[in-house]
């Protein structure tokens, strides 16, 4: 008999079931930074490590902070503990992160700053972080999926125009001028971003997702050119080299521009902010999210009220659980457990 573990068959993996279209034992479920510093054990080797860069370049660190909620929480994935930011610190941009002030990044603002940059295939970056994909494997139950990731191409290059900041008003600018540096920086992250994801896949990341944190930044046009195409870019780029590969893609911000993201060629899913409501989303595409972060923050009765409400608006073949955004600073570990808890009553 095979064994089953928490309900689901230890050898089938929720996850990819809904996002291959199978059909799924339970509704999926993963949280967006679900490793992080609202976990105490998340702090403790933080402050093994030293920096958070050293962090996320340490593979037995990083593999360690990326299993850790799975010990706590009835999940069905880990999510490659890293940074969007890991590319252009591979292509040669200095990086570090200042306590309390997020990143400080090297800039690149002409056609010179970027001749300059290299490819990220072989790095050490990219070695390290591809080390903790396969020791992040290596320990993960089959039933567990492990998801690789990168941030897409318009988020990482509002870093890069702008020093870190989260300030995107130079990228607004470049991006509305349509400066040619700038458009040969969205390309060249296209490329970079798909041979990131592809070295993930190769050590053993099952499903892989694009982070466009500041997609809803862009309007008309300039949100077409500079996170449609490059989306679709990408999924087209990772599909041509791991076709059975499931590509999620998360726009944070864009509303019902979310119908353009469903329909890229390719993308198994789409991930949506808190503030979409996913009964105005007519397509079968799979859906991810969309509980607010920051209803963790009000308590475990509120968050169960929200898992209710989420999870009767879509189908759980063809839904995965998650937030609109990453889990907040200040949140309570419980609150996590409630939420989880929460899904799975709903679906008994």
């Amino acid at each position: 008999m095979v064994e089953t573990v928490k309900g689901v068959t230890a050898s089938r993996s929720a996850l990819l079931d809904v996002l291959t279209r199978k059909p799924a034992e339970r509704r999926p479920m993963w949280f967006m930074r679900q490793a992080g510093r609202y976990l105490p054990e998340y702090r403790a080797v933080r402050e093994k490590a030293g920096s958070f860069l050293d962090l996320c370049y340490n593979p037995d660190l990083a593999a360690e902070v990326t299993l850790q909620p799975l010990r706590r929480y009835d999940l069905d994935a880990a999510i490659l503990f890293a940074d969007i930011l890991v590319v252009p610190h591979a292509m040669g941009l200095p990086l570090k992160f200042a306590e309390g002030e997020g990143p400080i990044l090297g800039t690149v603002r002409s056609l010179d700053d970027l001749d300059r940059l290299k490819p990220v295939a072989g790095t050490h970056e990219v070695k390290q972080v591809c080390r903790t994909v396969e020791l992040t494997r290596a320990q993960l139950a089959p039933h567990l999926a492990l998801i690789g990731f990168c941030g897409a191409p318009w988020t990482v290059a509002s870093y890069m125009v702008g020093g870190g900041s989260s300030d995107r008003v130079m990228a607004k600018i470049a991006a509305y001028q349509r400066q040619p540096w700038f458009c040969a920086l969205i390309d060249r992250l296209v490329k970079e971003s798909v041979d990131y994801l592809s070295a993930q896949a190769d050590a053993g990341a099952q499903v892989v997702q694009v982070f466009d944190s500041w997609a809803g930044d862009l309007v008309g046009t300039e949100l077409e050119d500079f996170v449609m195409k490059p989306l679709a870019a990408i999924v087209a780029g990772v599909k041509s080299r791991h076709p059975a590969l499931p590509v999620i893609l998360f726009a944070r911000g864009v509303g019902m521009a979310q119908r353009k993201v469903a329909a890229i060629a390719g993308a198994n899913a789409i991930g949506l902010e808190s503030e979409f409501d996913l009964s105005d989303l007519s397509t079968d595409i799979v859906v991810q999210g969309n509980l607010d972060p920051v209803a963790l923050l009000a308590g475990s009765d509120v968050v169960t009220s929200e898992v209710r409400r989420i999870c009767s608006r879509v189908d759980r073949q063809r839904h995965i659980f998650n937030l609109g955004h990453g889990i907040r600073l200040g949140t309570e570990p419980s609150v996590v457990g409630a939420v989880v808890e929460a899904v799975r009553r709903f679906d008994e």
